[in-house]
């Protein structure tokens, strides 16, 4: 008898699966996404979609404007709104052989939040998380958390509902994409609809379509790599192993906790945690396709960490470019912006975190793309650092500046060129208005390299928008770089006081 409940269960749940991924017609019906207290985009075309009964006639209206559509063969429609002024709250109302309606709409900025652990993070557990609550009644800040979890096909819909900001709600907000909507809404003072899509611990290569990633020669021996340890896994070993693991600190555990002393950390189930990274193109599936063609005025990218690794950091810059250029191909909004967060000061024990840290800043060659230069405001050993404020404040002042044409300055001193000249290397930079050294102080966290790829402190000085630097154990100087370094103490800025990016002239 339990057998064959349990059979039943599983056919039930297989259903709901079935369900969930391809919608079966019926009434019209809507995505998650398009729900009460919904923000939509101002100044655009706003598509608005979901399914019927096949060759269904279905009429949307929002905000004085309409559109009419009809279902496919498929039961699925799709229609586009003419762009709306801010404004709210308005009713959307939904008609075909029933009707429906999505009350409290409003018309403003709408922006996408992605990645692992850092964008995950919450405000209940930033810096002053009680204070930022009692100050967080921003009825027009609203923002939408993705539930759902990695698919092994593109799936249509997701789990998620929108949440008006109050200071009993904020502490579930995404606190990086709550803060930086926070300063857009209060320097732009319209709406602010923020969709957080994030999973802690989840590697890039799961975020971006897996036959985007075959198809891409850049990353073909990364894909390779992955396949070959896809085929070799295990799982019943796995669990084993993982069992026996478990066993072990259940003991440990217990003496621990006997003695007084702190309990260890729990082994991970490589099965749920397998199931939670996604594999190639797993959370693609479950976390961003349902919300493609959502319009959006941009997104923000908080990842990278589970990356900094042999065998991986090498192709973050080419999986970086290819996850916005594959977003945005997919949404058709053109190159709309797009930023992300460089991995901040912190004891990784990992070189190769600053090998992704490069790669985030070569990617910005990618048109109406941002970077918020964190080096200054991590923590040593925390890799989820609690100030959350600041990040959000610097990848706001990027869009208020570049998107919305606000005179603010956004970003430190960034790498243009290094040029050889004798015993220095001139280095030359973008964003110099008012470089300096902060403080006052003597220039630091330079260093520079010869032939023999031996690198040693340099001298640093400042002439006129220039960096010069030497040292008298390099007498011929080919390469230099700035802050490489996991707690770099290098102290170059300019008149927004902000850091400048690290970098390194050549991939030594």
């Amino acid at each position: 008898m339990r057998l064959m409940k349990y059979v039943a269960q599983l056919a039930a749940f297989a259903l709901i699966v079935v369900a969930y991924a391809v919608p079966t017609s019926a009434d019209v019906r809507l995505p998650a996404l398009f729900s009460e207290h919904m923000v939509v985009q101002t100044g655009m075309d706003v598509p608005v979609w979901g399914w019927a009964d096949p060759n269904e006639e279905v009429t949307v209206e929002l905000a004085g404007s309409s559109a009419k559509g009809k279902a496919d063969s498929d039961g699925k429609w799709r229609v586009k709104l003419a762009p709306l002024a801010v404004g709210g709250p308005h009713t959307m109302k939904v008609s075909g052989k029933n009707r429906l309606s999505v009350a409290d709409v409003l018309v403003g900025e709408v922006w996408l939040g992605s990645g692992q652990s850092n964008m995950a993070m919450t405000v209940s557990r930033c810096f002053h998380a009680e204070d930022e609550a009692k100050i967080s009644d921003l009825p027009q800040v609203r923002m939408f958390t993705v539930r759902s979890t990695a698919a092994d096909q593109p799936q249509a819909d997701c789990n998620g509902e929108w949440v008006v900001c109050k200071p009993d709600t904020v502490g579930g907000f995404s606190a990086t994409l709550f803060f930086t909507g926070r300063e857009i809404h209060k320097a732009l003072r319209r709406p602010v609809g923020l969709i957080n899509s994030s999973v802690g611990g989840t590697p890039i290569e799961s975020w971006i379509d897996a036959a985007t990633q075959r198809a891409e020669p850049k990353v073909a021996a990364f894909v390779a790599a992955i396949d070959d340890y896809e085929a070799k896994w295990d799982a019943a070993a796995a669990t084993a192993n993982y069992e026996k693991q478990l066993a072990r600190w259940k003991q440990l555990a217990a003496k621990a906790k006997a003695d007084g002393k702190p309990i260890p950390k729990k082994p991970n189930d490589p099965i749920e945690n397998r199931a939670r990274k996604g594999g190639l193109g797993g959370l693609f599936n479950g976390k961003i396709n349902p919300l493609v063609g959502y319009a959006l005025r941009g997104a923000l990218w908080y990842q990278g960490e589970a990356n900094s690794q042999p065998g991986k950091s090498q192709y973050y810059g080419a999986q970086l470019a290819m996850l916005v250029s594959d977003w945005r191909s997919r949404w058709g909004q053109g190159d709309f912006p797009f930023a992300w967060v460089q991995l901040p000061n912190f004891s990784s024990n990992r070189p190769d975190w600053l090998v992704v840290r490069d790669e985030m800043r070569k990617t910005l060659a990618l048109p109406h793309t941002g970077m918020a230069v964190t080096t200054d405001i991590g923590e040593q050993d925390d890799i989820h650092p609690r100030n959350k404020q600041d990040v959000g404040k610097r990848l706001a002042l990027w869009a208020l500046a570049t998107v919305y044409g606000k005179p603010v300055g956004y970003m430190g001193p960034l790498y243009k060129s290094a040029t050889p000249s004798g015993d220095r290397i001139v280095v030359g930079f973008d964003f110099t208005d008012g470089i300096a050294a902060a403080g006052g102080k003597p220039l630091t966290g330079f260093e520079i390299a010869g032939a023999d790829k031996k690198w040693k402190a340099a001298d640093a000085k400042i002439a006129g928008t220039n960096v010069v630097v030497s040292s008298a154990e390099v007498p011929q100087p080919l390469a230099v770089r700035y802050n490489w370094a996991e707690l770099p103490t290098g102290n170059l800025t300019n008149g927004t006081g902000l850091p400048a990016s690290p970098f390194r002239s050549k991939a030594w």
